[in-house]
This record gives C-alpha cells, structure tokens and sequence, in this order.
C-alpha cells in the first residue's frame, strides 16, 4: 500500500501516465477479488466497505416497483437498520425468524414471498456466533420466483470457499479487513444484468455505479489480502478449527455449565460465541483485556450498559444467559499455547480469583 501511495500518485480516471498506474493497481485488484468468488472483473464495484455495499443494493430497491424485502432476524445491523429506516420510503420487509441455532429455514423464506417481494437478503455467515444460513438452498426459490438474491458475505471471506455462481446470487457484500486487509475498503459482486442503482452520484467511476476518486492503495492493499487469504484459505481453515475445537473442548472439561451457542456443522470457522451461566460478559471482558486478550460481548455495549444482543434474542436464548455470552473469535496467527491460556484466564475469573 506504501509503494502505491508512493508511486501511483495520479488519479485513476486521468489518462496521463501516473493516473494509468494508479488505474492498473486498482483493475489489478478487482480481477484478484473476481477470481477469488468466481465472478468477472466487471461485476466488482469497489466501495468504503460491507456497510456501504449492503447499503447500494437496500436503497435500490427505492428505485423498484416491487419493494417488499425478505430478510432474516440475525442481520447484520447495516441490513437491519437500514430496512427500518427505509420503511418511510415505503418499503416493507419480513425478517424471518431463525432456530435454536440460529439458522433460517429456506421454506419458511419460500412461504414469506409476496407478491410484492423485490429482493431477498439474507446473510452468509453470522458475525456473532458464525452459523450458516442455506443461501444456496434460497437461491433456488428465488429464482422460481424471479427474485434477486443478496447475500452479507463479510464474515465469510478469507475463511471458507466462496463462489458466486454455486451461491446463486445477484450481489455479495464483502468488506477487506476481514481477511487481513485495510479497513474502509469493501466490494459488492452485481452480478450482470442485475437491477442496481447508485447511492452516491457524481463521477462515472465504478460504472458510473459508485461516484467518487477511488481510494487506490486501499482497493490494492485488498486486492493482495484476498490473494494471499486464496492461496493459504484450506491451512487457516485447518488452523482456526482446531484452535475452536480445543477452546470448546478445554471450557466444556473444565467449566459447569458452559453453553456453546450456534450451528455447529454449519458455521464459519473461528468464531465460538459461549455463554457463562454465572458471569456476565461485560465483567469477563474487563479481566480479559487485562491479560492483554481481546474478545467481545455477544451483545453491543452503548453508554456503560450491556445490552442483549438481538441475535441472540432470535435464537431463544434468554436474557440472563444472553448478558453472559462471549464472541471469542480466532485469527491465522493465534496459537494453542494462546488458547490455553485464554482457558486458564477464564477458569480464574469463573472461580473469583481475579
């Protein structure tokens, strides 16, 4: 990012020779990020993150004559709060509920379809507590039924296989620093053909989709952290479920009443969301940074005051136990000796030694 900064200095729609470079990096980029989720370079439209590409594909259904959206209740909030926002606009949205574990079921989208329905959008992998949602099994009835599909791929990119065309979908959000690449950087896969209109006007830039000078040495430091999370995404994933499997296996042996919360054949690896029936999540994460471990609450924290999280909410699970749920998530260079530590921490702040 530092040699772009440095050497492609000109601005990408200029045509003299240091806007060309700048414009190679940023192509460069989109045909890697492509390639990754087996689209074409032309259907990656580059923006300031997942946040902004859930929001382009929401507000176009403004511009549509069919403006019911189905969703689920376990979005993330830029599709939720967006929806509720939108709804002064006259759009009208179902959010479907899930299981115990948090998954959606594709019959129950199939029976919430109108005949008003202008978009389904339903998220690839939790970023709480990591289940899967069938989007391929959706995509199916979506497409019986003429309707476009988007998907939040955020959590999932750099961490399992993703392709586009199994998924069956018309757009995918996908934000870089989930796969070790700059924050305020993102994409959105619109799939050819597909009905997608701008949230920021001005410029031509992103076919004429997405106004605005391109953030380059973002979009190029992207590009290389999608390359580089290809080329090692079968050993992390490898990686990330073992050190899962020994923090489930380590707080189950030793911690009464644990309970592991999600889908656990079906979720993104890494990500264990946990709840302790006797601590509450705000108190453990205090003790835990302490010893320099980062994690967080399973609910969002706003003016000193833990909230439940409504993810949670949707899976059954009760406040009590909601208020005590840690998301403790893995990254490619963590280790066992991390992890067994981590359990040793939270053993000593379940007993009130810390």
């Amino acid at each position: 990012m530092l040699e772009i900064t440095h050497n492609a200095i000109g601005n990408p729609s200029s045509v003299h020779s240091s806007g060309r470079a700048a414009r190679a990096a940023i192509e460069e980029a989109r045909s890697g990020i492509a390639n990754a989720i087996g689209s074409k370079s032309h259907e990656i439209i580059f923006t300031a993150g997942g946040t902004e590409a859930n929001n382009m594909v929401l507000w176009s259904v403004i511009q549509l004559v069919k403006k019911h959206v189905i969703t689920t209740q376990v979005e993330h909030p830029a599709v939720l709060n967006v929806l509720n926002k939108l709804t002064k606009f006259g759009i009208t949205h179902s959010a479907i509920p899930v299981n115990s574990m948090g998954m959606v079921s594709s019959e129950d989208i199939g029976s919430a379809i109108q005949n008003e329905s202008g978009l389904i959008s339903i998220i690839l992998g939790n970023n709480e507590m990591g289940t899967m949602q069938p989007v391929e099994d959706i995509s199916l009835i979506a497409k019986k039924r003429n309707i476009p599909l988007h998907t939040d791929a955020v959590q999932a990119l750099g961490k399992i296989p993703i392709d586009v065309n199994t998924l069956g979908v018309n757009f995918m959000s996908l934000a870089s620093h989930k796969c070790y690449g700059p924050k305020g950087v993102g994409a959105l896969f619109c799939k050819q053909g597909s009905n997608l209109h701008p949230l920021l006007i001005g410029g031509g830039q992103e076919r004429n989709l997405r106004a605005g000078t391109e953030n380059v040495a973002g979009i190029a430091g992207f590009g290389l952290a999608v390359k580089l999370a290809q080329q090692s995404l079968k050993k992390t994933a490898i990686h990330l479920k073992t050190l899962e499997n020994q923090l489930i296996t380590g707080l189950t042996e030793t911690c009464k009443n644990v309970v592991f919360n999600g889908d656990p054949d079906h979720h993104i690896p890494g990500i264990v969301s946990v709840s302790f029936p006797n601590m509450r999540s705000d108190k453990m994460m205090v003790y835990l940074d302490r010893k320099s471990m980062e994690v967080s609450a399973g609910s969002a924290c706003g003016s000193g005051d833990i909230k439940p999280s409504p993810v949670l909410e949707a899976m059954g699970i009760k406040e009590s136990l909601n208020l005590n749920t840690l998301r403790i998530s893995f990254g490619k260079d963590n280790t066992a000796k991390e992890v067994n530590d981590l359990i040793q921490t939270i053993l000593e702040i379940l007993d009130g030694s810390e």
